[in-house]
């Protein structure tokens, strides 16, 4: 199966394909399972860096589909990472819930790209999902002594048990329920992040990573309101919501 227009695009940005086998799968939860695959040569080709992500693509029928995946624990030296899939309705999660060990699938390399803040950040801000958890593992893996104060949007109600990799001499975790299209967790990121910030702006570091309409809104607000440098901010839309759904925007 080829890749349709999708695909034509990511080869004229010069996107990399690569082969994965499927070695490994274990359920986290009834709703998270993460699968661990051999790369196929990628990570020799390309290198790592935090927060890593690759296309993967999917038989949705006959017709090409692709979703991004953060890489979780890639590892050069076996030639080996894992996709944690936050299972829901669709095509990736189907695929996710049947693969077994010597499945095969096709992931792209394009378009990722992350470098830490300079100088490193003293204290972090960590703002994300379920579908971010996999990217706030690498950040927190590749961050060293930095404290940092993690909010995580939860949906369902083991997300408060997915694997984040925290350090509790260092780490405080806040769990917020989803409501009303994001509108809770803007809500009580604006409530604590001033007095959290302080004054130390230039030593501050947001990072952003949930549905498109509330990393939007948080990131205008620590840019704006709390007047971090932009370099000290860094916002990624994740998923977008159901279009019913999008009231976090009018949260002021």
């Amino acid at each position: 199966m080829g890749h349709g227009w999708e695909g034509v695009v990511l080869k004229m940005l010069r996107g990399r394909d690569f082969a994965v086998t499927v070695l490994a799968c274990e359920d986290v939860t009834d709703s998270y399972r993460r699968v661990r695959f051999s790369d196929g040569g990628l990570l020799a080709a390309t290198g790592t860096h935090p927060t890593m992500w690759v296309r993967m693509w999917f038989d949705d029928g006959g017709k090409p589909h692709q979703r991004a995946y953060t890489l979780v624990d890639p590892d050069p030296g076996s030639g080996t990472f894992a996709v944690e899939f936050a299972l829901h309705d669709g095509r990736a999660s189907d695929w996710a819930r049947a693969a077994l060990p010597g499945d095969t699938a096709v992931v792209t390399v394009q378009g990722s790209e992350y470098t830490l803040p300079e100088p490193p950040p003293a204290r972090m801000f960590l703002i994300g999902d379920r579908a971010s958890v996999p990217a706030l593992n690498s950040l927190l893996d590749a961050t060293g002594s930095a404290t940092a104060t993690i909010w995580v949007e939860t949906a369902h109600p083991d997300d408060e048990r997915l694997p984040l990799r925290i350090r509790p001499d260092r780490h405080e975790v806040r769990h917020v329920p989803r409501r009303d299209g994001g509108a809770g967790l803007v809500a009580a990121v604006k409530d604590a992040l001033p007095g959290l910030v302080g004054d130390d702006r230039a030593g501050s570091y947001v990072w952003i990573a949930c549905d498109t309409v509330t990393t939007r809104v948080l990131a205008s607000y620590a840019r704006r309101e709390l007047r971090l440098p932009k370099h000290r901010v860094h916002a990624l839309g994740y998923w977008r919501p159901a279009r019913a759904a999008r009231t976090a925007g009018s949260v002021s």
